[in-house]
Formats: C-alpha cells, sequence, structure tokens
C-alpha cells in the first residue's frame, strides 16, 4: 500500500488537502495559546507611571443652582468619570474646584476699558476652575491617561451621578515622585 494513491489521499483514507488545512487550523489555535504576544497600548511602551494635575476650565455651564452640584460627589476630595476624545478613562480625584466670578469688559469715559462685574443678566450660567489629580503614563510625547495624550486645550468629559459636562484642559502639570 502506497502512502499517496492516485486521487491525493494519504494512505487511502484522508485527503492531503484536508489534512494541511487541519494542521493550519491547530498550528494558529496553538500559537494563540503559547505565544499571546504583548498586551497594553503602544503609548505605555517605554514609560513611567507618575503623578499628574490637569487644570481644566468649564465655560458657560448651565446649572441651577451650582451648589446642588457639588451635593453629589463633584466636590474638592471626590472622584469623577472622565471620558477623553470619546474613550472612558476612568475615574480621577478632583483637587480643587473654582467658581469664576463673571466679568464684562466696560468702556469708561475717558476711553479707557475696566473689569466689572457680571450684572448676572443669566443667572444659570457658570464658570469653574476645575483641578484633577490621578496618575499618568509619561512618554517622549507626554503625559497619557489611558490611551489618550493630555495636552493644553483638548476637552475632556466630565461624568458622574447628576452632571455631565465639558471641560477644556489649560494647564497640565507632571509631578516628580
Amino acid at each position: 500500500m502506497a502512502i499517496l494513491d492516485s486521487k491525493g489521499r494519504l494512505f487511502g483514507k484522508i485527503n492531503i488537502l484536508d489534512f494541511g488545512a487541519v494542521l493550519v487550523i491547530l498550528l494558529v489555535i496553538f500559537s494563540i495559546f503559547v505565544f499571546p504576544g504583548t498586551t497594553g497600548s503602544v503609548a505605555q511602551v517605554g514609560s513611567k507611571t507618575v503623578p499628574i494635575e490637569v487644570d481644566l476650565v468649564v465655560r458657560g455651564l448651565n446649572v441651577r443652582d451650582p451648589e446642588r452640584l457639588f451635593d453629589k460627589g463633584f466636590t474638592k476630595g471626590g472622584k469623577t468619570n472622565v471620558i477623553i476624545r470619546n474613550q472612558p478613562y476612568g475615574q480621577i480625584g478632583i483637587k480643587s474646584i473654582q467658581v469664576l466670578p463673571r466679568k464684562i469688559n466696560v468702556s469708561q469715559p475717558d476711553g479707557s476699558v475696566k473689569e466689572l462685574p457680571d450684572p448676572k443678566t443669566n443667572n444659570f450660567s457658570t464658570d469653574m476652575l476645575l483641578t484633577l489629580e490621578g496618575k499618568a503614563q509619561v512618554n517622549e510625547s507626554g503625559p497619557v491617561l489611558g490611551n489618550s495624550k493630555v495636552k493644553i486645550g483638548m476637552p475632556f468629559e466630565l461624568e458622574g451621578f447628576n452632571y455631565n459636562f465639558n471641560a477644556t484642559v489649560i494647564d497640565v502639570r507632571v509631578k516628580d515622585k
């Protein structure tokens, strides 16, 4: 009995093409479980984790009562969920919250301009300065939260129990350990 017959079967039982296909499938499955490859994002290669502070400005947040916003966890020392470029990062600590007074520029009779408090024609608009603190990966191109680089000017989306609004990064401080 020949190893390969005239119809291309091994030992007259198994087609050589079918045997090759089964062998390739088994090799693929074996390689997936034995050599799974690298994990993590490319941004984390060659980086170290350090404390970071990010200053955010919120302009024109429409809220009826800003004090109610601070009741449910959106307080100094609390945590908020952060979404960066539509990618959820997770929770990050709130270091400080400062409600900014609204000011307007008023021209004076002598031609100069003076900054005065806004008479609040819109009582529902609030401006805030927030400082968030957490841990970030730092590589040669700057700090990275999750898989997103943190740069001045980029938007952060903050989400919690009774709020969901956008803020803009105005400062990034990387702390040394």
